[in-house]
């Protein structure tokens, strides 16, 4: 009698852990089912303009798709940012190109009416446009892809800032840069770097300025502060993060006309974030002036140096 309990409760114990497994299954499809859902919709998508619809089940569920939407919502605007660089590089290369075709074309068809001074001069001002134009179009390539800073080494930002007004060729626009420094003030990066960042903002400076340039470096706190302010025809306040796009000309004081890229502040802006700090435009009354921050590092240890 007893073997034939134990026998019927086995049977029972059997029969009851098969039917909890098939329910736990069940169950577990049909809580799964909007994860399945998600998953064969995030696996269609062929366009990061594309959305997956959020199911109105689970919080967890619902954090999932949503997670996945924002992915590609900035997926979305990184491709639209890269679409946007293509097409403006292509048209800021189509212009001195056609310059530089047109005014050949021209002499080569009438070659004993061509004034070939002026025509060599022009293609020469055409290709050195084209060759800085390639220039900038590489380092931002190379500052996109975010690799480390090689080398990072202490810099006198003083000195290199000092160097740089000293034989900077503001010269030829009869442009007078002075230059206050309150001494020795360390940065640690790369100096080839630096000095782009801060010859980028001489070079804004120059083409903007009416007659005076005014260069100061300062340490305060812990960083290190460069002002570049010129007395030109300044940016409004409503364009003060918009100069610092790729590209962008404010209007016609400001344009290719005066030798720039477009590139030249975003390019130091990049270089500022890559080493730590910051570029802004500081409010003025007068022109624009330029605000560089970076952390301040130790001054090198001479007796190290030497050992």
């Amino acid at each position: 009698m007893a073997a034939a309990i134990d026998d019927l409760l086995l049977r029972a114990g059997l029969a009851g852990l098969v039917l909890v497994g098939a329910v736990a299954c069940v169950t577990v499809r049909v809580a799964l089912r909007p994860v399945e859902a998600v998953r064969r919709l995030t696996a269609s998508v062929t366009d990061p303009r594309e959305r997956v619809t959020v199911p109105a089940t689970a919080h967890e569920i619902t954090a999932l798709a949503t997670a996945i939407n924002t992915t590609l919502r900035r997926l979305d605007h990184a491709a639209a940012q890269q679409r946007r660089f293509v097409a403006d590089a292509a048209h800021e290369l189509r212009s001195p190109l056609t310059t530089l075709l047109t005014s050949l074309e021209v002499a080569l068809a009438y070659p004993e009416r061509t004034d070939w001074s002026a025509t060599v001069t022009t293609a020469a001002r055409q290709t050195r446009r084209l060759q800085g134009l390639a220039e900038d179009l590489l380092l931002l390539a190379r500052l996109d892809t975010r690799a480390p800073t090689a080398d990072p080494e202490p810099v006198d930002l003083s000195t290199l800032t000092s160097e740089l007004t000293e034989h900077h060729p503001l010269a030829a626009r009869k442009v007078k840069p002075t230059l206050e420094s309150t001494g020795p003030a360390y940065v640690r990066g790369t100096r080839d770097e630096l000095e782009r960042l801060l010859r980028n903002l001489l070079d804004n400076a120059a083409r903007h300025a009416a007659h005076r340039i005014q260069v100061t470096v300062r340490s305060e706190d812990d960083q290190v502060v460069v002002t570049v302010h010129d007395d030109g025809p300044g940016v409004p306040a409503e364009d003060a993060e918009r100069i610092f796009e790729r590209f962008v000309r404010l209007d016609d004081a400001r344009s290719r006309d005066q030798g720039g890229t477009g590139l030249g502040l975003a390019i130091a802006r990049d270089l500022a974030q890559r080493h730590g700090g910051t570029l802004t435009l500081a409010p003025r009354a007068l022109g624009a002036c330029f605000e560089l921050r970076l952390p301040q590092a130790p001054a090198p240890d001479p007796d190290a140096d030497a050992g």
